[in-house]
Order: structure tokens, then sequence, then C-alpha cells
């Protein structure tokens, strides 16, 4: 489906009904990716995501000598060859805004026996986070240079291993910069201690733990409420010859808020999270209003629909579809712990007061927190989106709302092929659902 450079959001004429797949976890399928390639044997991830960022990841591993078969109808990667990574004397890797593959990336090649590594991305990549993952990497023996500004992209790292030993890290930034070294400290020479400085996102970090025990480590211990232990010498495996993603929890959020702006009922049925933090924005739902079967596969809005108040720091990706919606609700909408998602895509927090208030909302905003007073919503408006992903599609649910009652459309999003980052087609899926609800 091509996308126009902005692109009218026609509203449902008629209560929500059908059917949603949610595609395969980003979060779940960069570190599967970073996972497999260090393991002994070919791996096969199936229900992986097929997106911009996921393709960044890929591609970055092939330059590193591995080799990765993608499969896209079919939503399966393979990747093998790695007895063959790292022959190269040198490579350049290109990560684009991809947080994942960007962190995940620095630490595997620091970890590299040998090789140049020239890691870079796009300008707004080089005002992300990266001090903290590349001060650690250095504490257990890597030797990586900034050639720009000291601690951001571009990177030059002179592979030589990691030789383990304590480290610090302050990951309140963003998880992924601990994700990322806990992932490849099982490749250094001696045990690693890892402790953590600061607050961090656990719910992500939980993940990656877990996956890591899935795929052959033991379990990393903790030593009181922050520091981790990492055992050395314990080569990653699989069980079998392939490995199955879930359903990425983010991207169900946006259908799951669909009927609380529709009204009608959405199956989901393939919604399984067991490793997922933002699985937890369904009980913030639960609170506005949604409500689901006991099986938990078909969701539909209850009355009233009311503004809540909560704190998003385990799961801020999702912070934008509750903004994005509480016009429609009754009463205020709190929004609390956001503070570090000013360093994502974009600024998420003043973005989000942006654009509602172009749309007429009473928004207060401070560093850490939203507080939305529905007014009545502006039709005409065009979304600014950023080059971010996740207003795109926040604001594709909003505009799914019939504020004039007939059909007309009153909201437009610029550049919603952002989407592609995590989500390629959003909107082509949103139209099914659409369609489907209008048929006789």
């Amino acid at each position: 489906m091509s996308l126009p450079d902005i692109l009218p959001i026609p509203p449902f004429t008629s209560p929500l009904r059908g059917s949603v797949d949610v595609p395969g976890s980003k979060s779940l399928t960069n570190r599967a990716l970073l996972l497999a390639a260090l393991c002994d044997r070919p791996l096969t991830l199936t229900g992986a995501l097929f997106s911009e960022d996921t393709h960044l990841m890929a591609e970055a591993l092939r330059r590193l000598g591995f080799t990765v078969t993608a499969e896209p109808d079919a939503h399966r990667v393979t990747v093998s060859g790695q007895a063959d990574a790292f022959r190269a004397p040198a490579a350049e890797l290109f990560v684009g805004l991809a947080g994942t593959a960007a962190r995940f990336l620095t630490a595997l090649c620091a970890a590299a026996p040998a090789g140049i590594y020239r890691i870079d991305g796009v300008p707004q990549m080089r005002k992300r986070p990266m001090r903290p993952l590349i001060e650690a990497l250095r504490t257990l023996g890597a030797d990586i240079r900034c050639p720009g500004e000291e601690g951001f992209f571009p990177l030059e790292i002179h592979a030589r291993g990691l030789r383990g030993g304590e480290v610090a890290i302050d990951a309140h930034e963003s998880s992924q910069l601990l994700s990322a070294l806990l992932m490849v400290a099982p490749l250094a020479t001696a045990p690693v201690r890892v402790r953590l400085v600061g607050p961090v996102r656990w719910p992500f970090v939980k993940m990656t733990t877990r996956l890591m025990e899935r795929f052959g480590q033991p379990g990393i211990t903790t030593e009181g409420a922050d520091t981790f232990a990492v055992a050395a010498g314990v080569p990653y495996r699989a069980e079998g010859p392939s490995y199955p993603m879930e359903p990425d929890a983010t991207a169900a959020s946006y259908f799951l808020a669909l009927p609380l702006v529709t009204g009608g009922t959405l199956a989901l049925p393939q919604l399984h999270t067991e490793l997922q933090g933002d699985a937890e924005f369904l009980d913030v739902l639960r609170d506005v209003g949604l409500q689901s079967d006991t099986a938990g596969y078909h969701y539909q809005a209850g009355a009233p629909r009311h503004g809540v108040t909560r704190d998003f720091s385990g799961f801020s990706d999702t912070f934008l579809t509750l903004a994005a919606i509480a016009p429609l609700l009754a009463g205020p909408t709190h929004i609390s712990g956001i503070a570090h998602t000013r360093k994502q895509e974009t600024d998420r927090v003043a973005g989000m007061a942006n654009e509602l208030r172009r749309l007429g909302q009473d928004v207060v905003e401070t560093e850490d927190a939203l507080t939305i007073n529905p007014r009545p919503l502006r039709a005409g408006e065009t979304i600014e989106t950023y080059g971010d992903h996740r207003f795109a599609m926040s604001f594709g649910i909003l505009g799914c709302h019939d504020l004039h009652g007939d059909g007309r459309s009153w909201l437009s999003i610029r550049n919603p092929a952002c989407c592609a980052k995590t989500f390629p087609h959003f909107f082509e899926l949103l139209e099914q659902v659409r369609q489907k609800s209008s048929a006789p």
C-alpha cells in the first residue's frame, strides 16, 4: 500500500467488527537476531517482524559476515554462518534510527575478537543516548572511539574482545543500554558483574534476561536490587532449529484502543505475551473502560469511558496511544514516568503536547508528565509525526472517531509512511478493518 505525504483518516461509520493479527515483536525480533548470531548453529525465527528496524539489524549482521535469510511472506528469518562471522578486517554498519540495532550492534562489535567496525545512523540517531554503554564497554576492555561528539554516534570500534570484571552503567535514559551489555557479557573472558546506577525500565530488562535463559544462558543472578552477575564461558544455544516470536504488544496497543474510539468489538486471536512488559497497557485500557471475553480474544468498549492516572515508566512506548484518545474520555488523563521519551525518535512528550493542542485540547506539560483535559476536538488539522511511527499510528486511531457523525474525514496524518519503522502495513490493516465493519 503506497501512502501519500498527507493521509486523511476515514472515520468508522459503523461499530467495529472483525479481527486483527498483530505482527511479531520488534523488541524480541532484534534481540533474538543478536542471540541467534551468537549461537553455534543455524536458527530460524518464526513469526518474526519485518520492518525498517529489523531490516537494519539483519543487514548489519550480514555485513559482519553472518548469513541472514529472510522469508517475509512466511514471517521467517534464518541466521546461519556463525563460523564465518568477523572474518573481514573491517565493516561499516548503518543503523538508521533503530535504537535496538544501534545499542545491540555496538555491544556485539565491541565483543568481537578482532576487526574495525564503524557504526552510524541518521542525524537524529546521533542525538540518542550512547555514552553509558560506551563507557561500560570501555571498562570491560573495549576500544571505542567517537570521531564526532564524545559519547554519541558515529562510533569506530577496534575490536579485541571483552575481559570481564566489574562495571557500572546508568540506563535510566534507555534500558537498551543495559540489555546490550548483558547480552554480550557471556562472551567476556571472565565473569561480569554489572552494577546498575539509577532507575531502569525493568520490563525490558527482564525480557532480555529471560530470552538469554531461553538461549542457553544460566539464570542471570542478581545481587541485591542493583547488581547482575553473568557467568563467562557458557555458549549461546537454541533448544531446536526454530524459535517463535510473540506478537508485538506495543503494536497491539493501537488496535486494543480502537473499540474505545469506534464502539463495536475487535478480535485479536493471536495476542499472547509472556515476555513483553508493554502488555501492561491492557490493564490501563481496562481502567479506561475496555472489556474483554474470558478468553481475552474479543475486546469492546464499556461505558463510561473515563480518563485515568497512570505511571508509564515501565511501558512508555504505549503512552502515546492513551494520550491520543484522551480527548474522547470523560475527565482528565494524567500520564507520568515519561521523561526519558524526550530522547527517543523525537521529544515525544513535547510532540504529543503540541499535537493535542493543535486539536484544541488543554494540555499541561511537565518534564515527566502530561495532563490532558478534554475539550471539543478541532477538525481540519494535519498531525505532525516528527518522523516518529508512534505518532502516526496513535493519531491514526483517534482519526477513526466519527467526529461529524457522517463519515467525513476530520484529521490527517503527515508522513504516515514513517510507521514502516515497526509496523509497515498498519494503515492498510486499519482500512481493512474499517471496510469490514462497514460491510452489510
